[in-house]
């Protein structure tokens, strides 16, 4: 028998006053993926976040997370899941495992159950060379790390990552993705938000791009870079009157650009030949690079490129 999705909205709404934050979106989750919300400052994703692990209330439509209407059965809601918030909210006057087994308690955990489930996390996120470190002598890698550790005390089925890796440098980052890739592997289903592309096509199973409270469109990364946009892209830099006689003479074989402020950007199915025909074109550019699209020229297709605060 097909399980049903751990996660389910139908029309799914939120307003504040005459502002609609969230805008009647229909989506599931099923166990055991990673479901990503992708969208600019302002389009909802967080708030859709808040509604899942019951922080805000919804206004209209419907909300299921493991079987669980949201709003009949707000506490099993609550302890079905782990929430990592942005910000950290690490207890600095505790080491790390006394930040765990203080956790346990909003849980009603026995404390010999929550010494072993503490051991768990710090064995499976290592930490035990720091597991009676204050948490102000840890990088910001390892209070990600215990951040990540403490959602998971009370085992849950969902776990909700907001901007997971926001501020790590390239080994922290890829440490904490290669983590959540075996949190998936056990069972787990992450609910992620982020502003980092390479993060979305590294960890996402599936993701909706949200723009002014509505879902733009779903997908795996694959599908929506193949859906959205040709798979090459060349960007070439100079002077606009440069760029203009260029996309003049490439045109027929462009099926998409953008012209930016510091450069075009030119789509095709096939940028090898676009790349030398501009090389062997008269002109004097700063650079021509050809490469394939990424998840980022979806994303910025489809929500624009102007700066939103």
């Amino acid at each position: 028998m097909e399980r049903s999705p751990i996660v389910k909205a139908k029309g799914l709404t939120k307003t504040y006053g005459d502002l609609v934050a969230v805008n009647a979106i229909d989506f599931q989750i099923e166990a055991g993926t990673c479901y990503g919300f992708l969208g600019p400052n302002g389009a909802g994703k967080t708030t859709v976040m808040r509604m899942i692990y019951c922080a805000t209330p919804s206004s209209d439509g419907s909300l299921i997370v493991n079987d669980l209407d949201v709003n009949d059965d707000m506490s099993a809601v609550k302890r079905s899941i782990g929430v990592v918030t942005q910000d950290d909210s690490l207890d600095y006057d505790l080491n790390v495992m006394n930040n765990l087994l203080v956790y346990a308690r909003y849980y009603d955990m026995k404390r010999e159950d929550a010494l072993i489930r503490a051991e768990e996390l710090i064995d499976f996120f290592q930490l035990g060379e720091k597991r009676d470190e204050n948490v102000r002598r840890l990088s910001g890698g390892m209070k990600r790390r215990l951040q990540i550790a403490r959602a998971l005390i009370n085992k849950p089925d969902v776990l909700i990552l907001d901007e997971p890796s926001t501020g790590l440098d390239p080994q922290a980052r890829h440490h904490v993705w290669a983590k959540c890739h075996e949190l998936i592997d056990r069972g787990v289903t992450l609910l992620l938000t982020t502003h980092y592309m390479d993060e979305a096509e590294q960890l996402c199973d599936r993701m909706a791009v949200m723009d002014r409270g509505r879902i733009v469109t779903e997908g795996s990364p694959w599908e929506l870079i193949n859906q959205e946009i040709p798979p090459q892209v060349v960007e070439v830099r100079g002077d606009t009157e440069q760029r203009r006689k260029i996309l003049e003479v490439v045109q027929d074989e462009v099926e998409y650009s953008e012209s930016l402020a510091d450069r075009l950007l030119l789509y095709s199915s096939g940028s090898t030949n676009l790349y030398t025909r501009i090389q062997e074109l008269d002109l004097k550019v700063k650079t021509v690079l050809s490469r394939r699209s990424s998840l980022e020229d979806v994303f910025l297709k489809l929500t624009g490129r102007e700066l939103i605060d």
